[in-house]
């Protein structure tokens, strides 16, 4: 545990060197060097990670004082795997933050403040992953929200952003007070602050009502519903970059969370899998809902990761069942497309939020109405969301097929559980899941068919162009892994099962052949659909040989003899799910602002049509809940007057109450 210490202490030292050199640094080479601090960083923790990944866990302790003691850091499969997740996201994210941040003019102050918060940002989020004391583990929680939170708001001239800052504040801190009240709850309970007490405490009591509360304490940072308002806000007020690092690893640290909790559990696993699969569920089908009717991109991708995030509950439940039941395939099936999916995840979201900021890079807008055609002077930048999106629907050749086939497969041989309720709980959310990808694919088509193809619906103030090298490169990396999990499953699966393999102390036996037969059979399929898109593109190669030869004529397309066709005539995002919206307008609230006409108007005057969604839980309940603390709080204002007379009147009075109660003996 040497060489851990020494990492350790280098690690600190690079990074209290690096924040001088960004803050000394010319501001285009601010970003080089946040660059070289998160690649130092990934390097150092990835290399403890890898070791506990092959079964050297990491065991080591620091000394805090008398007050705190000895912190215990752990680096075990768990933390290992959600650490090298979170390293992989923050290197593709920093590089293609500094291409991203080169098309504004920003202050040198501002862009110092960034980089440094973006590399305390990355390591509060490794060292949540490593601490296994409770007070020290708030304290790195606490350091990832605020940093992550300043990263958010970026562009604070804008007030939607800094809202959209403060209520992820809000929400984050609404999160440590749940988690706060669980940690108080087992050191009551066994008079320690490391996370071993976990053990004791469910060994000894009733092990829903804590899970529930830390449910609820990590599942606002993941976004299940209805604790999931921050993320339509957040994830489109900041800059793209830090929307994919969001996105892929922040988000996932609530379900670390979870599994870490998971993995101290004794009992009631049956009822709590129910609880969870449910709610996932929900969740899921909330999350693709909104994200099929809304036009700003962003906004749409971070209801996708709602969606996601329901996936990875999903098979979260089915792995706890698995632990009740005694069925080691579900607990195999359900555990490891859980924490393949918060990979595959992590990879395809930053993809499409990276091909978002690009578009929005060149564009100035998010809303894909006011756009189209793009593929003709972005194409790369439409080859990578174009991948993206075929990966998000479970579609394969790509990774997210591999997960949601084994989370498919936990709900299929979860149907031989023998139990009706089981079975019909199974059965449902096999529906559910079905329709969650018909409607992930819906949603992309619509996306991509929308900003893409086409024409180009408005004027754009500047001519779009593709972007540069450097925030293409890191696609093409994160494309790449994606591949590798598609067509080399074995070696991803490989690492899962030896996760589980030591993940809870009860857990039952665990039968690697069993499991080596899926990823073989995934492997085929991918490389079956492989060889598909093989053929087509053959074709279609041997279709431009014969073609290119011969003369070619460019006309318009047939418009059925309509002779003055106009772009805005095309399909939009809003008449593509305008549909859906209003069969789900129960749950889809649209709110527009158009004067309808009047009966007998028969020579109308010029009016505006304008229409956008809002979040039905925020619009219902929490909306209520702020309005009505407002409308209390303002009963007090009062007392904030803006009178310097009344104000020294204050100090007067609290003077003279600090003397009285001194005469009185009240107070000494």
């Amino acid at each position: 545990m040497v060489g851990f210490g020494l990492v350790l202490n280098l690690s600190w030292v690079v990074t209290l060197i690096a924040f001088v050199a960004i803050f000394i640094a010319p501001s285009k080479n601010k970003g080089y060097v946040a660059a070289i601090l998160v690649a130092i960083n990934a390097l150092a923790t990835s290399w403890l990670a890898i070791a506990a990944l092959q079964g050297d866990v990491v065991d080591f302790s620091i000394n805090a004082g008398s007050f705190l003691g000895s912190i215990p850091i752990r680096i075990d499969g768990l933390s290992a795997w959600f650490i090298l997740i979170i390293n992989f996201t923050c290197i593709t994210g920093v590089i293609y933050g500094i291409g991203y941040l080169k098309g504004y003019s920003n202050a040198a102050s501002k862009l110092t403040m960034h980089w440094i918060l973006f590399g305390l940002f990355h390591l509060s989020m490794v060292w949540v992953c490593m601490l296994q004391n409770a007070f020290a583990f708030l304290i790195a929680w606490e350091v990832m929200s605020l940093s992550s939170m300043m990263l958010v708001i970026f562009d604070h001239h804008n007030p939607k952003t800094l809202k959209a800052g403060m209520n992820y504040l809000v929400q984050m801190h609404i999160s440590v007070v749940f988690l706060t009240i669980g940690f108080i709850w087992v050191y009551f309970q066994t008079g320690s602050l490391d996370f071993n007490a976990f053990h004791i405490f469910f060994g000894n009591n009733s092990n829903i009502w804590l899970f529930v509360i830390f449910f609820i304490g990590f599942g606002l940072k993941a976004g299940f519903i209805p604790l999931h308002s921050w993320l339509p806000h957040a994830h489109p007020a900041a800059p793209s970059h830090v929307s994919g690092v969001m996105s892929g690893v922040i988000v996932k640290l609530g379900i670390y969370g979870i599994f870490r909790v998971i993995s101290y559990l004794s009992t009631d696993y049956l009822l709590l899998g129910e609880i969870v699969i449910t709610i996932s569920v929900l969740t899921g089908l909330y999350g693709i809902l909104n994200a099929a009717v809304h036009r700003d991109f962003k906004r749409m991708l971070a209801y996708c990761t709602i969606e996601n995030i329901g996936i990875i509950g999903i098979g979260i439940g089915i792995g706890l069942i698995g632990l009740g039941s005694n069925m080691q395939i579900l607990y195999f099936l359900g555990f490891g497309g859980a924490l393949l999916h918060v990979l595959n995840h992590s990879l395809f979201k930053s993809l499409l939020f990276y091909s978002a900021g690009s578009v929005y890079q060149q564009t100035h807008t998010r809303d894909m109405d006011k756009l189209g055609g793009l593929i003709k002077v972005m194409p790369k930048t439409a080859v990578t969301f174009l991948v993206g999106a075929i990966a998000i629907g479970g579609i394969p050749p790509f990774n997210g097929f591999v997960s949601e086939f084994l989370i498919y497969n936990g709900l299929i041989d979860g149907l031989g559980s023998g139990s009706l309720s089981l079975i019909s709980l199974f059965v449902l959310t096999f529906a559910g899941l079905s329709i969650i990808g018909g409607l992930s694919i819906l949603t992309f088509t619509k996306t991509f068919g929308t900003i893409f193809l086409g024409s180009p619906r408005q004027h754009l103030h500047q001519e779009p162009r593709e972007v540069s090298s450097l925030m293409l490169i890191p696609q093409y990396v994160i494309i790449a892994v994606m591949l590798s999990v598609a067509f080399i499953p074995q070696l991803y699966l490989g690492v899962v099962g030896r996760i589980l393999s030591g993940f809870n102390r009860t857990a039952v036996g665990f039968d690697l052949i069993e499991f080596n037969s899926y990823s073989t059979t995934i492997a085929q399929i991918g490389l079956y659909f492989a060889g598909f898109v093989a053929l087509i593109g053959l074709f279609l190669s041997i279709r431009w040989i014969v073609s290119k030869s011969k003369p070619q004529r460019v006309d318009a397309t047939w418009g059925c003899a309509y002779t003055a066709p106009n772009t805005r005539m095309q399909y939009s995002g809003k008449s593509f799910s305008k549909p859906l919206g209003k069969t789900f307008n129960f749950l889809l609230l649209e709110r527009k602002k158009f004067t309808e006409l009047e009966p007998g108007e028969i020579f109308p005057t010029p009016r505006k049509y304008a229409s956008y969604y809002h979040d039905f839980f925020e619009s219902r309940f929490i909306s209520l809940i702020t309005n009505r603390l407002v409308y209390t709080a303002n009963y007090f204002r009062f007392i904030q007057n803006g009178r310097t007379q009344t104000y020294v009147l204050y100090g007067i009075v609290f003077v003279m109450a600090i003397f009285i109660l001194t005469v009185l003996n009240i107070i000494r």
